[in-house]
């Protein structure tokens, strides 16, 4: 067993509250795939001025900007209504990254919010000086450039808001061989094979083969976005055609990207240790272990972790902050943001094509061009007429295809805001506990993660406090919470029993947290139904490598289209789950 740190307990107790839920969740809406669409238009949304100009969107310079009277985001009723020419549904990160880089390109845009705060999963609220992150803590890339920038750093230098960010290499891993504090980087990890093998085992020679089998897929990986990797007619233009000369560099190591990783470590890596690590890196990058992760997204973390002086990035003022660079970018540009304003229903015409959105309590935004939806397949579908007769058979496959659709489990989140007194000051940010790797890193109530974040931006908790995120990812059951009223004394207890395993995975980094927490919250999968629209709770799709790709921007209805975030997916930090 490898030894473990113990912290010490503080002297002065303090009650610990147990607050109400709140929203939390993933940035990513669609893991591996997405709805099967056959509409032939489609909506670009890259940083390149020429791909846009192709776009049926995008007509205007990059300099022009919107001239009309700026909305307030804080209009009601009918003085929300006015036209534009693409109104985004969700404030989510994929919604204001399509947002920004249309107005940067001179496109008038709206994007509508239903939720007081923007941001989506990625959003913060504060309570008593706390700053409680709703979703992602852990990302890496965000201040590279070029190929080494993940999707949103490239967003984020197209719009000129760059952020800054804390860089660090470390975090704290809990699993059944013991505990270990692991570094970014090849070498560290031998290290941690050499105190969980032994020096010179053959699992330390599996781990140096799979670099090499990696490099190559490494390379290939970051030749080409994300957004390469479509289940849509769309790839054949924007893989085949514009990434040409990429695929040939690649050669056969990028035709392995879209196959599961676990067909990468078969023949290659034997070790259980190895394979049960690799499969909640797979996790925690997709929300799906190695067999059902797409080979793209573990080869660019290869390319990202595992080379020399690599470093992570913890964004000054959380994930709040991107979502403020994001709407900064948005609205320099004329773009406008409408918050508290939840879309009603998708305006179709007489001929089946969308043309703009409802808002409950009144007012509708006219569309002159399209309706993107940052939503799920789920909750699209649902916002769309099913008795229009022009739209009425594509409405029915849509929704169909929705129905159809798997959809993974949802989470469970404790939020707590505590005193840090005794506390050593280099306390990690990051910690990750697997329970018991036998009953697999996707079993209910078996992988807790915690992130402090405010470990490195003390300003997002008041002086000598800190701020703790943890949650089981993307592995609560919605079945156990269906049907129970929010304000009842069974979703009360369910809320406390169900939260136990993420005090218990608290208590083994801080024995004494129950003590030291002024202030805690927890959130359930009714949270996310609730707060963030999601169908069931979801984090999304559930589709498996080699079963589908990346869903395309278009839908099944013409001039809607959907937008999973695909900027984001894949690379956003540890993107997936953590």
């Amino acid at each position: 067993m490898l030894q473990t740190r113990q912290l010490r307990p503080q002297s002065s107790a303090k009650t610990s509250t147990n607050g109400y839920s709140f929203v939390s969740c993933r940035i990513s809406t669609a893991r591996q795939g997405g709805s099967r669409s056959s509409a032939s238009n489609s909506l670009t949304t890259r940083a390149s001025p020429s791909s846009l100009a192709r776009s049926p969107i995008c007509c205007k310079a990059a300099s022009t900007v919107d001239t009309d009277v700026r909305l307030p985001n804080k209009l009601i009723g009918a003085a929300r209504s006015h036209q534009t020419d693409v109104v985004i549904i969700g404030s989510g990160i994929g919604g204001l990254c399509c947002g920004a880089l249309l107005a940067k390109y001179g496109v008038k845009v709206t994007v509508v919010e239903s939720h007081s705060i923007p941001g989506g999963a990625a959003h913060t609220w504060e309570r008593g000086g706390y700053h409680f992150e709703s979703g992602p803590s852990l990302y890496s890339g965000m201040n590279a450039r070029g190929k080494d920038a993940n999707p949103l750093a490239h967003v984020l230098q197209a719009i000129g808001e760059p952020l800054k960010c804390v860089q660090y290499n470390t975090w704290n891993v809990l699993v059944p061989e013991g505990q270990f504090l692991t570094r970014i980087g090849n070498d560290n990890f031998l290290g941690v094979l050499s105190q969980i093998r032994g020096a010179g085992s053959p699992a330390m020679a599996e781990w140096r083969r799979l670099q090499e089998v990696m490099r190559p897929l490494a390379k290939a990986a970051v030749l080409l976005p994300p957004v390469a990797f479509r289940y849509d007619p769309g790839v054949l233009l924007s893989a085949i055609g514009r990434y040409l000369p990429a695929l040939a560099t690649g050669g056969t190591d990028a035709m392995k990207l879209t196959g599961p990783f676990s067909k990468v470590l078969d023949g290659v890596i034997s070790d259980s240790f190895i394979r049960n690590w690799l499969d909640l890196l797979s996790f925690l990058l997709s929300g799906l272990p190695a067999n059902g992760t797409i080979a793209a997204e573990v080869a660019f973390m290869f390319n990202e972790w595992y080379r020399p002086d690599c470093m992570l990035d913890f964004p000054i003022g959380g994930s709040q902050a991107m979502v403020q660079a994001l709407i900064r970018g948005l609205e320099k540009r004329g773009g406008r943001l409408l918050l508290n304003s939840h879309v009603e229903r998708i305006l179709l015409d007489s001929n089946g094509r969308a043309t703009g959105v409802a808002l409950r309590g009144g007012g509708s935004i006219k569309a002159r061009k399209a309706v993107v939806s940052n939503a799920s397949v789920w909750d699209t579908v649902r916002l769309l007429p099913p008795d229009l007769p022009a739209a009425q058979a594509a409405v029915s496959t849509f929704n169909r295809e929705a129905q159809e659709t798997p959809n993974c489990p949802s989470f469970m989140h404790l939020h707590i805001g505590f005193d840090r007194t005794g506390l050593p000051d280099d306390l990690e940010l990051h910690h990750i506990i697997v329970n018991d790797w036998s009953r697999g890193v996707d079993a209910e109530q078996n992988v807790v993660l915690i992130s402090i974040p405010s470990v490195k931006d003390p300003s997002m908790a008041p002086a000598g406090k800190h701020c703790l995120h943890a949650y089981l990812p993307a592995t609560e059951p919605y079945h156990l919470w269906k049907g129970l009223d929010r304000k009842s004394p069974e979703y009360a207890k369910l809320k406390e029993e169900r939260s136990q395993v993420l005090w218990k995975g608290v208590e083994k980094i801080i024995p004494d947290i129950r003590s030291r927490a002024e202030m805690s919250f927890v959130g359930t999968p009714l949270t996310h139904e609730r707060y963030l629209r999601r169908a069931r709770g979801s984090y999304g799709p559930a589709f498996k490598a080699g079963e589908a790709l990346f869903p395309g921007e278009s839908s099944r209805i013409f001039y809607l289209f959907q937008y999973f975030h695909q900027l984001a997916e894949g690379h956003e930090g540890s993107p997936g789950v953590s």
